[in-house]
């Protein structure tokens, strides 16, 4: 009697293992054949410091552990989720950054910052470069890069302010300061800054960094720690590469204003520094206003 028990378990376990390996078989079939996704490996997954590959802005390719200096091709690096902040590298082209610079040159003045009470630009020394700011769409150039700039944030082209363009000397600084707004006159045009865009048009051989004192970014995930100026290192910094654009966002997803997106300009050390900086609001902004 158990003998014959034996031969039936046998019988069904063979059964259990074919009908097995024909799932299996099926399986592979199907994910073949592409009606079953195959799961994402771990290299594909959005994460903070994860590289991507920018060929168009619905096509995002994810890249993790590969070299950026041999890299010839645009790519998107997450900085930080507090503040929202991006890096896409190489944005602009050599040509574009030499463009711009030699576009704003003629008229650059020293740089001001906005009166809260009046809405109108004031001295401060909070403030100690020189700039000028260049028309939206003033040539094909500018039109090509704001048209870029929306691909690149999903805001329109006409919710952007036109391009600041600002030139920092040896010594000269921007303390930190929040690019929204505390009161009611400067958001009647266009509503509140909600974005920045500020695009490196130069290299910067020492100082000059972007710093996010209040951020809370993972301090040991910031390249080349130990050759920022001790200004850098309190909080998330961004070193000045040309062509290089620097996406945060002032405020949160819930719409309500983020304070760690206060933000400031290090005392450049050696060398000039140049860049370019687009504010967006939440609304269209009427350059004639």
């Amino acid at each position: 009697m158990g003998k014959v028990n034996r031969s039936r378990k046998t019988g069904v376990g063979t059964l259990g293992l074919f009908l097995l390996a024909l799932l299996s078989l099926l399986l592979l079939v199907f994910v073949l054949l592409g009606f079953v996704a195959a799961p994402p490996s771990p290299d594909t997954l959005f994460a903070l410091g994860a590289k991507v590959e920018l060929k168009l802005p619905s096509q995002l390719h994810m890249h993790r552990g590969e070299s950026t200096s041999s890299s010839s091709k645009p790519w998107v690096e997450v900085l930080s989720w507090e503040p929202r902040s991006f890096l896409y590298h190489k944005f602009l082209t050599p040509e574009e950054c030499t463009h711009l610079i030699q576009l704003a040159t003629p008229s650059m003045i020293k740089s001001t910052v906005v009166d809260n009470e009046t809405g109108k630009s004031k001295d401060s020394r909070v403030r100690t470069s020189s700039g000028t700011f260049l028309n939206r769409g003033q040539d094909k150039v500018i039109e090509r890069i704001e048209q870029r700039i929306a691909d690149f944030t999903f805001i329109p082209v006409d919710h952007g302010e036109g391009l600041q363009v600002l030139h920092y000397e040896v010594g000269q600084k921007y303390e930190p300061h929040y690019d929204y707004f505390l009161d009611t006159f400067n958001t009647k045009n266009g509503g509140q800054r909600i974005a920045t865009v500020l695009m490196y048009l130069s290299n910067v051989n020492a100082g000059g960094e972007t710093v996010f004192p209040e951020s809370q970014v993972n301090r040991s995930l910031v390249p080349d720690w130990n050759e920022l100026t001790e200004f850098a290192k309190s909080g998330l910094s961004v070193r000045p590469h040309m062509g290089d654009a620097l996406l945060f966002w002032s405020i949160k997803p819930d719409a309500s204003l983020d304070p760690t997106s206060l933000h400031g300009g290090c005392p450049v050390v050696e060398g000039n520094k140049w860049s370019a900086t687009k504010w967006l609001h939440v609304d269209k902004y009427s350059v004639s206003a």
